[in-house]
């Protein structure tokens, strides 16, 4: 075979492979916009639903859009708001506490009147058959912050029994129950710190 063949067979090969490569990358970018939409919508819904865990109820407005973002001892934190009639009724925003295995995410609903509306656990990376219990699906434990606010209990009663406080703990998992209340007791704290701008009234309307 001739030099300037084998040169001719070889540029149309590396052309021949730039073009493929070209055409999968257009259908990849293709395949990502179409599907992006999708993916944005089902996690819109999947966060509506965690949201809708501790925050019963309807509201007139979109809880996704209705945010403001406070500082919190663990970093910001975005809060979402549900109104009616153009009041803000209720806050939703994360918590973290501290678990034996790592940090522990929760989400928890709070009435403009600081009454706890629900907790969630979201993440975590609890022991199974022990620290798991905080999940609603293993054990009702944490409904037992249904309706609780600062005051009841009182504020040194916010602990697990074995600390002196009025929630229970698990059997060879105390340090899991003490790092969400602790977590639901600072998310209290925080709504009692940041009432104003949590239900929009920094303007003075009550």
């Amino acid at each position: 075979m001739k030099l300037e063949e084998l040169r001719g067979k070889l540029a149309y090969q590396g052309l021949l492979l730039g073009g493929v490569a070209l055409l999968t990358s257009v259908a990849l970018a293709f395949a990502s916009r179409a599907t992006e939409a999708d993916i944005k919508a089902a996690e819109a819904a999947d966060l509506k639903q965690s949201l809708a865990q501790v925050l019963p109820g309807e509201y007139e407005n979109d809880l996704l859009k209705d945010t403001v973002t406070l500082a919190g001892k663990e970093g910001d934190v975005l809060v979402y708001r549900g109104r009616r009639a153009g009041k803000v009724e209720a806050v939703v925003y994360r918590v973290i506490g501290h678990g034996y295995a790592g940090n522990i995410v929760c989400v928890m609903g709070v009435s403009r009147e600081g009454k706890i509306l629900g907790v969630r656990v979201i993440a975590h990376k609890e022991t199974p058959g022990l620290g798991d219990k905080i999940e609603p699906a293993k054990a009702k434990w944490i409904f037992d912050f249904d309706g609780k606010y600062l005051g009841d209990p009182v504020a040194e009663k916010w602990a697990v029994k074995k600390d002196g406080g009025v929630f229970d703990q698990f059997a060879g998992a105390t340090i899991t129950p003490r790092g969400v209340v602790n977590a639901v007791k600072g998310g209290l704290e925080f709504f009692a710190g940041n009432k104003a701008q949590l239900l929009d009234e920094t303007g003075g309307a009550q």
